[in-house]
């Protein structure tokens, strides 16, 4: 057989991901608190673009039909589209006909200024002592504990690494340790709650008896165990177990130094009369229109075309492009969550009981769009109902079948699985066995491993755990 090498030229239809595509995605996906920054942004680098308050918007509004007469259209440096003025010097991005009450006002976050755990731990070792010595092995000590609040490092490798004696490490610890918060500079979980009920002047407490004798039948919950050894009634094991499980077993998370994050809804969902009604939560969002003072620039020869001319034609192509943009992302979130509302309409009527499966495709087949632009519109996105505030993802879930032929949400398996848990005899609590076979009396068909799976992601303990005496 010949080999050759030949030419051939073939067509097929490809996707390019142009800029302003890119961009329109990215809009898309954002929240509310993220496009209010990018739009910030795009006022600073667009002189055709600025901010339009509700003022401005009610004096232009009446004298709106007077300017627009007075309006030119000039021609694009292509000579392919005529710019219409008068359909975008006026026009404001406004963002939903339900928008809130802008008038309320809030006060401003002030930055809080908060000191890390080892900043915490070193103010109060410099309060404590003036010893140098004992300082300086302190300072070490706390530079070695790690964000749960352990020491990662023995007496001994401290001893060799300073030089310094043992009896003298052992003292700076012993200072260290009864820092805030309680339980610090412990080198391990017994001793982590050990140092706490010491705090607490429960150190010959039978709670504390139970962590120095009996922690490894502690971790396994094994009470009747304890009490032969112990030699006390099981129900004084339980109550001691109860007051070791209010204890922290990682103090050095109390000191966080993690700003804290806070959740806005981007959409509200609100029961008016009989029907619920949907609308953005963007007040905070910059309304944009075009700066009408550039259209003095575009106007004399139609013909004449210079880098000046050039350079506006872009910008309002752009601001134009922008302002379509974001309207259109208001219109496809508000239409993503009307479908939500009217497929989930007995969640919002009864509860998450009553949560039924629900499928990206599915929506998108019901409000014509693709998949993937409904996964976009869900994604770290929130939604404020009478129910709560909840994430959009929470609403999409895999169904169950029931004896009927109907189909049940997984959500609201779980919802049954934590009633019937925390209805259960705390003397017999339910196995994942009992509990499959109480749903399929109820007509719900789930196996006994996805019961366990359900509860561990609810992070309920299983039955021998959950034992009361």
């Amino acid at each position: 057989m010949e080999l050759k090498h030949t030419l051939q030229l073939t067509q097929k239809p490809t996707l390019i991901m142009t800029q302003r595509l890119q961009q329109a995605l990215k809009l898309l996906q954002v929240p509310t608190l993220e496009l209010q920054q990018i739009l910030k942004q795009e006022l600073l680098q667009n002189p055709l673009l600025e901010e339009v308050d509700d003022l401005e918007e009610s004096q232009e509004t009446s004298s709106s039909e007077d300017e627009q007469k007075d309006l030119e259209e000039p021609e694009p440096v292509d000579d392919e589209e005529q710019l219409d003025w008068a359909e975008y010097y006026q026009e404001s991005y406004d963002s939903s006909p339900g928008r809130p009450d802008t008038s309320a006002e809030f006060p401003e976050r002030v930055p809080m200024t908060v000191s890390t755990l080892q900043e915490h731990l070193l103010s109060q070792l410099r309060l404590s002592t003036d010893d140098p010595e004992l300082v300086e092995i302190g300072e070490f000590l706390i530079g070695s504990i790690d964000e749960r609040g352990f020491l990662t490092i023995t007496v001994e490798e401290v001893t060799g690494i300073l030089g310094k004696t043992v009896e003298r490490v052992e003292e700076a610890l012993k200072l260290v340790q009864t820092f805030d918060p309680p339980g610090i500079g412990a080198r391990d979980l017994r001793e982590c709650l050990l140092l706490q009920l010491e705090r607490d002047e429960m150190h010959d407490s039978l709670a504390a008896r139970i962590v120095r004798d009996h922690f490894d039948s502690l971790k396994e919950r094994k009470f009747a165990e304890i009490a032969k050894k112990a030699r006390v009634p099981i129900t004084q094991v339980q109550a001691a177990g109860d007051i070791i499980a209010k204890l922290n077993p990682k103090p050095g998370h109390v000191i966080s130094y993690e700003e804290p994050k806070y959740v806005i809804p981007d959409l509200v969902v609100e029961k008016v009369e009989d029907k619920y009604v949907v609308f953005l939560n963007d007040r905070h969002v910059p309304r944009l229109r075009i700066n009408p003072s550039y259209r003095d620039m575009l106007r004399g020869e139609k013909s004449k075309k210079d880098k000046t001319r050039e350079y506006i034609i872009g910008k309002l192509n752009s601001a134009k492009w922008l302002i379509q943009t974001i309207e259109q992302r208001r219109k496809t979130m508000v239409k993503v969550m009307k479908c939500i509302v009217e497929s989930q309409m007995e969640f919002f009527e009864r509860g998450i009981a009553f949560l039924k499966p629900l499928t990206l495709q599915q929506v998108a087949n019901q409000i014509g769009m693709h998949e993937s632009t409904v996964s976009r519109v869900t994604n770290n996105k929130y939604v404020q109902t009478p129910r709560g505030v909840f994430e959009l993802k929470f609403f999409f879930s895999s169904k169950l079948q029931t004896d009927n032929g109907e189909e049940m949400s997984a959500k609201s398996a779980k919802e049954i699985i934590a009633q019937l848990i925390d209805e259960e005899n705390k003397a017999d609590p339910l196995s994942d066995q009992r509990i499959a076979d109480m749903l399929k009396d109820r007509g719900l068909k789930i196996a006994r491993r996805t019961v366990a799976k359900y509860r561990e992601q609810l992070r309920l303990l299983p039955a021998r755990y959950r034992k009361r005496h």
